[in-house]
């Protein structure tokens, strides 16, 4: 009964980990300690007095230095835990192991195009190359919209929808920088995704990003899956919407033509998300996605990491499953951008986690990352691309974003995920198009308290209900069901359009 209160990582922490609120005088006996004061759940209580300026650890890992003296059996946060750097031995490429492939890969119903790629989706998309043509691409959507317009779609129900992916850029910036070109390529990605049927890009044409300058980086070419017109051209916003609209009345014809058939896990691409972490992520939903992500490579498909800051900390435990020393050094190299950009910026690295996430258990970047990365599972890691890089290699490959969520999968998706997997521990309403997404709760209280908007619940895992193989194996079942056409709770909500959000670097001019 006693051990059910706390959860114990590994036998060299420092900390173990609250299963529920725990009050002042509460024994743990397998601990040999007495709780001191209140500790909310998934928060940490020191197992052994810890002398002011020494290493904390939690994973068996360094998550920050006691910046006062710690008691046994005291609440261990932001009040006496401090984020401390310190050298790192990254050991490229030491940890790597061969990966047990299956013989006979596990199958989901996809739609194949015509050119030989896979879609979990089935989309029309209007997408925008400045701002100033916002409005009139929703307008276009608009009129398509099941909830508003159901007569709209009624005859084409292999069609998804017909979506607008707005974005606050496209001018005001640097017409040779590295910005315009990082939004090109996210611009370019989500054209050629294959979630997507046909593209109308529109513009107001006297914007830096011409529609000409995106089609020559993106070796885009208009055709009849791919459109291009701006609002000065056409007439006006009136009669930009009406050929809008009358566009993709003509592609819908085309698009319901699509069949699923049986394909290859292989063509999973999945990108990986945590977003709302808090202390039960490293424990429950983060390692049991990684449970997922070990099946999906032994399959032949592909896991994408991001949130470069959110591993800041436990980039080594990467750098040692790297394939080679000179994937190992993109990440490096990654990292050290990382430090230099906030720097530059008047910030810091532990300037993250948030309020919610310091709310939930976690106190320094340290221990937030080290829970993000179990997300990863133990497979080597293939590659690191940058942000909204195409991704052209199987297995776990690293993408550099932010580590804000929106931000993060805009590059996923534009580099080809064709899902989304988001664990969180707090609570999360986000949704993605053109490629689905999961969430999963890392505690049951969330699951019942938002099941609205939660696919899966990991906190059975803290109940000892489920065990992470098992939740592991369940969460891959459900990526092949949701990629043949499974509905997510965000989906069901129409979540999507809104969270497009390409990463805006450099000064707005």
């Amino acid at each position: 009964m006693s051990e059910a209160l706390v959860i114990r990582i590994h036998p060299a922490d420092d900390v173990v980990i609250a299963r529920h609120q725990l009050v002042g005088g509460t024994l743990l006996p397998s601990e040999g300690v007495t709780v001191i004061g209140l500790v909310p759940p998934g928060h940490k209580i020191a197992v052994r007095a810890i002398a002011q300026g020494a290493p904390v650890r939690r994973y068996n890992q360094i998550i920050g230095t006691a910046k006062q003296p710690i008691a046994a059996g005291q609440h261990v946060h932001t009040h006496n835990l401090e984020f401390s750097s310190f050298a790192r031995d990254y050991a490229a490429s030491t940890g790597t192991h061969p990966t047990a492939f299956v013989d006979t890969p596990a199958t989901f119903m996809g739609i194949k195009r015509g050119d030989g790629r896979i879609a979990t989706r089935n989309y029309i998309g209007v997408l925008t190359s400045v701002n100033c043509s916002a409005t009139v691409a929703r307008a276009i959507a608009d009129h398509f919209r099941r909830d508003t317009h159901p007569e709209a779609l009624a005859k084409y129900p292999n069609v998804d929808g017909v979506i607008a992916l707005t974005h606050s850029a496209g001018c005001a910036t640097d017409s040779d920088g590295e910005p315009l070109q990082v939004l090109r390529r996210t611009l370019g990605g989500y054209a050629k995704h294959a979630n997507f049927a046909s593209i109308l890009v529109v513009g107001l044409g006297c914007e830096t990003n011409q529609i000409s300058g995106l089609m020559e980086q993106e070796s885009l070419a208009t055709g009849t899956q791919f459109h291009t017109f701006n609002i000065q051209e056409t007439g006006g916003t009136k009669k930009t919407v009406a050929h809008g609209i009358e566009l993709v009345q003509w592609l819908l014809e085309e698009a319901n033509r699509v069949t699923r058939e049986p394909v290859s896990a292989a063509h999973i691409t999945v990108g990986l998300q945590c977003g709302g972490s808090d202390g039960y992520s490293g424990i429950s939903a983060n390692p049991a996605l990684g449970a997922a992500v070990d099946r999906l490579v032994r399959h032949g498909g592909t896991a994408i990491l991001s949130e470069t800051p959110e591993i800041y900390g436990g980039e080594h435990l990467l750098t040692r499953r790297a394939v080679t020393p000179a994937v190992a050094d993109k990440l490096i190299k990654r990292i050290q951008w990382w430090e230099q950009y906030t720097a530059r910026n008047d910030q810091e690295m532990d300037n993250n986690p948030s309020a919610g996430n310091k709310a939930g258990g976690l106190t320094t970047i340290l221990e937030k990352s080290l829970g993000a990365i179990a997300k990863s599972g133990t497979t080597n890691l293939t590659d690191v691309f940058e942000y909204a890089q195409p991704v052209t290699t199987k297995g776990l490959v690293f993408m550099d974003t932010p580590g804000y969520d929106p931000v993060s999968a805009t590059g996923q998706v534009a580099g080809g995920a064709n899902l989304i997997c988001f664990t969180t521990g707090r609570g999360s309403a986000y949704g993605c198009a053109p490629s689905p997404s999961l969430k999963l709760s890392t505690n049951t209280a969330l699951w019942v308290k938002q099941e609205d908007d939660i696919d899966i619940n990991c906190g059975e895992v803290i109940d000892g209900s489920a065990s992470i193989d098992e939740m592991g194996e369940r969460i891959f079942r459900l990526m092949l069901a949701t990629a043949s056409g499974d509905k997510t709770k965000s989906e069901v909500h129409g979540y999507g359009q809104n969270e497009f959000v390409p990463w805006a670097l450099g000064a707005v001019m």
